[in-house]
């Protein structure tokens, strides 16, 4: 049986760079952005800017130069004219008017993303895209053509992708500035047209991929499905943290890796089979068809697929000269397509991975092929000017940056093509034979099952990343180091001595936690932790000493936030509920740390040196009777925290009823800080809340969860007297320090 590789083959040295179309590229990119994000009258002063600078460059440049700025030009206002009119469009859009008035209407549409389920607050719900085709509301009906998003119940997940159909609920504005709306379905759709042939027969290799693999340990089996077609719906939130740890989350998406590997093997296998000439051209159109039938034709599959083309054509002969042609002609045509898609991170670290491969890879592989054989160079050469490209980047979004990220791509390399392929052929062969299928899909689970197991060991490495603020100064500092170490990589590269020396001591950086720039912040009293959405949160008790208020949802999340803060021993951890994202963490706090008892009710107050906490709710399980609400969360134990004059609420997850009731239970406590109950949800008491006087207000949530956290109402009345909101969603980890009759805060981010 052939199979693909996982590398990617770089081109010879010696093959020129063409950069011409780059430059236009990057003017279209430039007109995009104005275009999407400026109000019109910039769009129009600066289409008038380009024909002048046109104008002048015509005059007095050469006519290589000359031919060159008409045709950025050109491009540019194109781009300009097109993002442009999609935005008065979306504006005049009907659709979009009923949103904003939050109407009630009739929707006929197709389904263009397969439905997923979401666990909601209350109940579960299905979530999908829909491309409306008609509209009625508020007496009237409307021919559009618009995208929205649609919440509906769980029966909404049995409806396929291509199906038409109709439909009533609410619509609301939306966030995204590419959907006209969100519909909040009521009940089921009636179903107007089935899907076409060649959607059900997508979704029929997708069924017999994932029964492929039904048989295998639950992360292989979510893993594979996730490697081949982008579909990551059964992936645990454990180990997606592990993959972004790891920076492997780009095999978890759909990418032009995929699309590489499936048209590469079927190019493979045609070559094999006698396939010569125009032939093996038109083998490559029908695999990128397949590709995009399987892997669904939403923008983040369209950018995948342009990409993975570039990376094919960075595969034949000359191809790092016609590699950097097709990279510009792909953003072009990217962005005359949609401009929107300029402002998307996917598509950014898309372009700029692909193009790190294309410009800094060949000479990182022929430094290393000086003294390293020509596979295992190209291996350590490609993740490595990937990551360099796109590191600014991830840091800017995620606000740290993985030191890991090349030796787990290293790692993982010679299982990912043959996890792709045999992936595949299961989904295949499983609509044929149900066990050929198993077959296959076993081999490719055993070899998922080795990149889960690197991103699990690389992901609890002390050094596998650092907290980096996102500011723009922070950014612009990691982006010019990038660059720095991308010049001379290939120098250092070059040299065997110097390259064992610079690979051992990022070896001993990973297995010696480093210092994160300025943290942790002297004399710092309080630390809530980033570990997603749950709460998990450290009182300094000195001398790497902490006691740990809950201990979120992950063990590797509140792990790294401890270590970060220096924390070596655990006296006493303290449990508001027993709820999975205040829980669900502990292994990670007492692996490799002394560790006292765990407290999960109501105590004595304590003191440990300066730091005193005490218990003020709930006193007697008789003032939880008759409250409204979740009895879990309205029984959170409610600490009162104090160290060196700074007073501290941490309130767990208690509701409006409890809330209301520990007012009256204590009449005019004032705090300084208070850690925002149940992650900002809009379920409080704001009376309560806005009476305790805090300077600062803590929201622990998790960044793009489910349940609305926090609730916009909640931080505006917080934010009404005065307090200071932080959110770990946003700012990363969230120290409190006292300074002379006042407090500081710092982030990690």
């Amino acid at each position: 049986m052939l199979t693909v590789t996982a590398r990617t083959t770089l081109a010879e040295g010696t093959d020129a760079l063409d950069l011409r179309l780059l430059v236009p590229a990057g003017a279209a990119w430039a007109a995009a952005l104005v275009a999407t994000t400026a109000p019109g009258r910039v769009t129009t002063v600066l289409g008038v800017l380009v024909v002048v600078a046109v104008a002048v460059a015509v005059r007095h440049c050469s006519a290589p130069r000359a031919w060159l700025a008409l045709g950025s030009a050109v491009l540019a206002l194109a781009v300009l004219a097109i993002g442009g009119l999609q935005k008065s469009q979306l504006a005049r859009d009907p659709l979009s008017g009923l949103a904003d008035a939050t109407t009630t209407v009739q929707i006929h549409g197709v389904v263009v993303s397969d439905p997923r389920v979401r666990s909601g607050r209350f109940a579960d719900y299905a979530m999908l895209h829909l491309r409306v085709e008609q509209v009625a509301g508020r007496g009237n009906a409307h021919r559009v053509r618009a995208r929205v998003l649609v919440l509906g119940d769980p029966g909404w997940r049995e409806v396929p992708l291509g199906t038409r159909v109709a439909f009533r609920g609410i619509a609301t504005p939306a966030d995204d500035s590419e959907l006209a709306g969100v519909i909040r379905a009521r009940g089921s759709p009636q179903v107007l047209e089935e899907a076409d042939v060649w959607w059900r027969a997508a979704a029929a290799v997708r069924s017999a991929l994932r029964a492929s693999v039904a048989h295998r340990p639950a992360d292989q089996r979510a893993l594979v499905p996730a490697l081949v077609v982008g579909d990551d719906a059964g992936m645990a939130p454990d180990l997606e943290d592990d993959f972004r740890t790891t920076g492997l989350t780009h095999l978890t998406a759909v990418s032009g890796t995929n699309l590489t590997l499936l048209v590469g093997f079927l190019i493979v296998g045609g070559r094999w089979l006698g396939v010569r000439g125009r032939g093996v051209y038109a083998l490559a159109l029908i695999g990128i068809g397949g590709f995009l039938l399987l892997a669904r034709t939403e923008p983040s599959v369209v950018r995948a697929a342009a990409m993975g083309s570039v990376a094919l054509i960075g595969l034949g002969s000359n191809g790092r000269s016609r590699g950097t042609r097709a990279l510009g002609a792909a953003v072009i045509a990217l962005l005359l397509l949609d401009p929107d898609m300029s402002r998307s991170v996917g598509f950014v670290l898309s372009v700029l991975a692909t193009g790190g491969i294309l410009l800094l890879g060949p000479a990182c592989r022929d430094a290393l092929n000086g003294w390293l054989p020509r596979w295992l160079a190209e291996a350590i050469a490609i993740p490595l000017a990937a990551q360099l490209a796109c590191t600014p980047v991830v840091a800017a979004i995620s606000g740290q940056v993985s030191l890991v990220a090349v030796a787990a791509n290293l790692a993982v390399a010679p299982v990912v093509g043959p996890v792709t392929v045999l992936g595949l052929l299961g989904g295949l062969a499983g609509m044929i034979w149900a066990p050929a299928g198993a077959l296959f899909g076993t081999l490719a689970a055993i070899c998922a099952g080795w990149i889960v197991r690197v991103a699990e060991i690389g992901a609890r490495l002390p050094g596998a990343a650092v907290t980096w603020d996102s500011g723009a100064w922070s950014v612009g500092a990691l982006t010019l180091l990038c660059l720095l170490m991308a010049g001379f990589a290939p120098t250092v590269l070059r040299r065997r001595r110097a390259a064992l020396a610079f690979g051992l001591l990022s070896a001993l950086v990973l297995f010696a936690r480093p210092p994160s720039p300025g943290w942790p912040p002297d004399d710092w009293v309080l630390i809530a932790c980033d570990v997603g959405q749950g709460d998990a949160l450290v009182l300094n008790a000195g001398h790497g000493r902490g006691v740990l208020v809950d201990a979120g949802p992950d063990p590797a999340a509140v792990d790294r936030c401890l270590g970060r803060a220096g924390i070596r021993s655990v006296p006493r951890i303290l449990l508001t509920h027993d709820h999975a994202d205040h829980v669900d963490g502990l292994p990670g706090v007492i692996e490799g740390r002394t560790s006292g008892s765990v407290q999960r009710a109501y105590g004595p107050p304590e003191r440990l040196g300066d730091l005193t906490w005490q218990p003020v709710w709930p006193a007697d399980p008789r003032a939880l009777l008759g409250l409204e609400g979740s009895a879990a969360n309205n029984a959170s134990v409610v600490w009162l925290v104090e160290k060196r004059g700074v007073r501290i609420l941490l309130t767990g997850d208690i509701e409006p009823a409890a809330q209301a009731r520990l007012a009256r239970l204590l009449p005019g406590l004032q705090v300084d800080v208070l850690k925002v109950p149940h992650h900002g949800s809009r379920y409080q008491d704001l009376d309560f809340l806005t009476s305790l006087g805090a300077g600062v207000a803590v929201v622990s949530v998790g960044a793009d969860n489910d349940y609305g956290h926090p609730a916009p109402q909640t931080l505006a009345a917080l934010e009404a007297t005065g307090a200071r909101v932080l959110r770990t969603d946003l700012e990363g980890d969230v120290a409190i320090i006292p300074e002379e009759g006042a407090i500081s805060v710092l982030t990690s981010r």
